[in-house]
């Protein structure tokens, strides 16, 4: 499960690759580290049909399964301190920073998603999964097609959701996004063996996912051939590592750039 990944590019780059024709970003910073429920860029297809570069928050809907299991625990937890429960409003309320990755495209709670309308493209250029050593411990280990991390992109889904994100924050209406995943390469394989980000290398491939049917669109759900990538970090919470003052950018992109907030 991909859930890290950085963003170095800016929004003249995206265009030669994305052919977006409307940017609403306004300035975008680069993001050396994107994790979950974060915001960052994704190129749409808006709802006046027209493809824009635009922010989002990081992570689709989880499952109303999945929703209901966390609100039964919490349900539960009340219960045992002799507090009142009105479970309805306790699963509308209950917390969820989303889904990064969608494997299932035949599950129901995805379909309704994968029409031109709600599909997107990620722009990255090198993402990460955590390896499992010995001890224990699970570093990042970063992944690009060179050491010179060329932009690529997510094959990605996107909606306007209104839930509660974080208890503190309360409810929200916002945009939000995640992207497919697919089975691992041979070298993604060696350090995550269940999966992989579907990855889109060339313009043809992204005109194709944005514009096309859905069964065709989703002949992309494939792993990129073996040999296509190589590690190029290890350890570090971004990449490229040390850039710590890109790194509290990332992490304070105003809430006002997000479309719907």
């Amino acid at each position: 499960m991909c859930n890290l990944y950085s963003d170095m590019s800016g929004p003249e780059e995206i265009r030669a690759f994305a052919r977006h024709l409307r940017d609403i970003t306004g300035n975008k910073p680069p993001q050396p580290g994107v994790f979950p429920d974060y915001s960052a860029a994704i190129v749409r297809n808006a709802p006046d049909g027209v493809r824009e570069l635009a922010f989002a928050r990081w992570g689709m809907p989880s499952s109303q399964i999945a929703l209901m299991e966390s609100a039964k625990k919490r349900a539960e937890k009340l219960e045992a301190k002799g507090k009142p429960v009105d479970f309805k409003e306790l699963l509308r309320l209950e917390p969820d920073i989303g889904t990064s990755n969608i494997r299932n495209t035949a599950s129901r709670h995805w379909q309704r998603w994968l029409g031109v309308e709600n599909r997107c493209v990620v722009p990255f250029n090198a993402f990460s999964e955590n390896e499992a050593l010995p001890g224990g411990a699970r570093p990042p280990v970063w992944f690009a097609f060179d050491e010179s991390r060329p932009l690529a992109f997510f094959a990605g889904i996107w909606t306007n959701w209104t839930s509660v994100r974080k208890a503190r924050e309360g409810e929200v209406t916002i945009d939000i996004f995640g992207f497919l995943t697919a089975d691992p390469n041979a070298e993604v394989k060696a350090i995550h063996p269940k999966a992989m980000p579907v990855i889109l290398q060339t313009a043809e491939e992204i005109d194709h996912w944005l514009t096309a049917p859905t069964k065709q669109a989703l002949e992309l759900q494939r792993p990129l051939p073996d040999g296509a990538l190589r590690i190029v970090a290890r350890g570090a919470k971004q990449d490229p590592p040390g850039d710590k003052d890109l790194l509290e950018i990332d992490a304070n992109i105003p809430s006002s750039r997000l479309p719907g907030l």
